[in-house]
C-alpha cells in the first residue's frame, strides 16, 4: 500500500526504530547490526513460544533479520518498526508451524531451558491473566506451572499475549501484526486471560497442579 509523504516522515519522527531502518535502506550495515542488537533476544523469545523450541527459533530469527536485509530498499515506514517486524516473524513462524505439521515433527516439550524459563515472561503470564501468587513460588515451580499454563492458550492467543504483554503492543499495532481488527485483538486477550487464570488460580491459591495439555 502506498503511504503519502506526511504519513512516512510521521512514522519517521515517532520511531527512532524507523530512522535506523532507513539509513539501512540507504545501505547503513552499523544501523542494520543495531537493529539486530535491539531486536534479537525479543524476536527469540516470540519465536520460540510459537514454534515451541529453541534451535527451530534461532534459525527462523536468521531468517527474519535476512528478509528485512534483503527487503531494504523496499522498505516504506508504514507502522512502527517493531510492528513491520514482528508481522514478518508472524508470517514467517506460521509458515515453519505448516512445515512441521506436515512432517509431523511438531514437539512442544522440553522447554526446560530458554525464555520461557525467565522471570521475565513467568511475570508476563501472572500480569495476563491479573492474578499475582497468595504463597510464596520458587522459580522452578513458576516455570513448570507457566509452561503448562501457556500452553494451554492457543497458538493465536499466545502470540496475542506475548505481543502485549512483552512487546507492549497496542491492539492496533497487534492486529496489523495478526491481521485482525483492534476488537478482534481485544477479545482475543480476553479469552487468553481467561484461560490463564483457570490453569494459574488453583495452583497460585492452594498448589493444586493442572493437568498438562501437552500429550
Amino acid at each position: 500500500m502506498a503511504l503519502g509523504e506526511s504519513s512516512a516522515q510521521a512514522y519517521d519522527l515517532r520511531d527512532p526504530d524507523v530512522r535506523l531502518m532507513l539509513q539501512v535502506r540507504d545501505d547503513d550495515a552499523a544501523a542494520f547490526e543495531e537493529l539486530v542488537l535491539r531486536y534479537q533476544a525479543r524476536l527469540l523469545t516470540v519465536l520460540e513460544h510459537l514454534c515451541g523450541r529453541r534451535d527451530l527459533a534461532e534459525d527462523l530469527a536468521q531468517d527474519v533479520f535476512l528478509r528485512v536485509y534483503r527487503s531494504r530498499k523496499r522498505y516504506q515506514p508504514g507502522a512502527k518498526f517493531s510492528t513491520w517486524l514482528f508481522t514478518i516473524a508472524n508470517n514467517v513462524a506460521s509458515n515453519a508451524r505448516r512445515s512441521m505439521s506436515r512432517r509431523r515433527e511438531v514437539n512442544v516439550e522440553g522447554r526446560e531451558s530458554g525464555p520461557m524459563g525467565a522471570n521475565p515472561l513467568d511475570q508476563m503470564a501472572l500480569a495476563a491473566s491479573g492474578l499475582m501468587p497468595t504463597r510464596q513460588l520458587d522459580k522452578s515451580e513458576m516455570r513448570d506451572i507457566v509452561n503448562v499454563a501457556v500452553s494451554a492458550l492457543s497458538e493465536r492467543q499466545r502470540l496475542a499475549v506475548l505481543l502485549s504483554k512483552f512487546e507492549d503492543m497496542s491492539y492496533a499495532d497487534i492486529g496489523e501484526v495478526m491481521e485482525l481488527s483492534p476488537q478482534a485483538v481485544k477479545s482475543l486477550l480476553s479469552r487468553a486471560r481467561a484461560a490463564l487464570r483457570e490453569v494459574l488460580t488453583p495452583y497460585l491459591e492452594t498448589g493444586e497442579r493442572p493437568a498438562s495439555n501437552t500429550p
